[in-house]
């Protein structure tokens, strides 16, 4: 993909597709088979679907806190889409989608039930470890980005982060380091337009986000994240420039998804509080499942027989990775095994005290609330 997609101004805004899934910018249109193509709605779609029975699971107690993706599939999968399989992904919370094109482990499902083991499983397929606090992993993916430059290895660092992230130091620090040692790292930035209950333009007085890498020295583009074939496009054009592609330099880039989350913030959110239903029903419009599935159905690439059946794959395999999650043995004592790299006295002391309590009282005594 040519790199001119990236020689546009911060506030003009990138779309292949319009709302109804009708080409708008043939050139824009990635280079992809009919195959790809439906592989990459078929993933938007299991990410919905995943969506959906994780916040079942959350209210019927079989999960713990959860954070929705719905209206953010586009930019999710079409970005991940877009990277080659040794390029490292870096994520907040909320990037399940891109989990999913990255093949979504099952026991991803553990980290929500309480088990560190769910991070462990991203490593093997270049995921780093969900981070809840925000902004946080931005200098850990800038500083992974230049060990790569320093190895020579021409992999992308990608890190996706919420426009909330773009008020927090470590997203400036992690941005002027990028900037300063031109590190190949991909910011991707999800603005959904809310930071919980705090809407963009309380978050900075910007035209736009994607301005803000002038800054740091290099480029920002803008592109429509609920376009998943414009977002793959402008991703791909950006991962060139990080790895500096066809003998170019290596830089870093910063990609604005434009999209709007649906849901909640997070399971503990209620959203109606702090914004109104008109808002979201006016964002639903632009449904990037919506947008994907009419343009396959009028390439003919797909209809009503093909998507049962793409549900029922979908149901099946999502039933197995709910089950497999569910039948996890829990270990307690998994509780002192990531403290430090290695255990100390003090760690040892309390395994040795907590197991003497386990072995006194029962585990169903010291489950009870009272």
């Amino acid at each position: 993909m040519t790199q001119d997609v990236l020689n546009r101004a911060p506030d003009d805004r990138i779309q292949a597709l319009d709302s109804e899934g009708e080409i708008v910018d043939p050139d824009l249109i990635p280079d992809l088979s009919d195959e790809e193509l439906v592989s990459m709605y078929r993933d938007m779609r299991f990410a919905r679907r995943f969506d959906e029975r994780m916040i079942s699971l959350q209210r019927q107690g079989r999960l713990g806190t959860y954070s929705s993706l719905a209206g953010q599939e586009g930019a999710q999968v079409g970005s991940t889409y877009a990277l080659a399989d040794e390029d490292t992904i870096f994520y907040q919370y909320r990037e399940h989608g891109a989990l999913v094109a990255r093949g979504l482990p099952w026991e991803y499902v553990l980290y929500w039930m309480g088990h560190e083991a769910g991070n462990a499983a991203l490593g093997d397929v270049n995921v780093f470890p969900l981070n809840i606090s925000i902004g946080a992993h931005l200098p850990h993916a800038v500083g992974w980005s230049w060990a790569a430059r320093k190895n020579g290895d021409e992999r992308a660092g990608v890190v996706h982060f919420g426009d909330g992230a773009t008020s927090e130091g470590d997203f400036h620090e992690a941005m002027n380091f990028a900037g300063v040692f031109e590190t190949p790292t991909v910011f991707f930035c999800n603005n959904n337009q809310w930071a919980i209950s705090v809407p963009r333009e309380r978050q900075t007085a910007s035209e736009t986000l994607a301005q803000k890498a002038d800054a740091y020295g290099f480029d920002g583009v803008q592109v429509d994240g609920m376009d998943p074939l414009a977002t793959y496009t402008v991703t791909e054009a950006a991962r060139e420039r990080a790895v500096g592609a066809d003998g170019g330099e290596q830089e870093p880039i910063f990609v604005e998804a434009v999209q709007y989350r649906f849901g909640a913030h997070t399971t503990a959110d209620d959203p109606d509080v702090y914004r109104d239903e008109a808002e979201v029903e006016q964002w639903r419009e632009r449904d990037p499942l919506d947008r994907m599935e009419a343009f396959l159905r009028n390439c003919s690439l797909l209809d009503d027989r093909k998507l049962d059946v793409m549900d029922d794959t979908i149901d099946e395999r999502l039933g197995e990775i709910i089950d497999n999650a569910e039948a996890h043995a829990a270990d307690p004592t998994d509780l002192f095994a990531d403290v430090y790299a290695e255990s100390t006295p003090n760690i040892d002391e309390q395994r040795e005290y907590f197991e003497r309590l386990r072995e006194r009282h029962g585990d169903d005594a010291l489950l009870e609330s009272e």
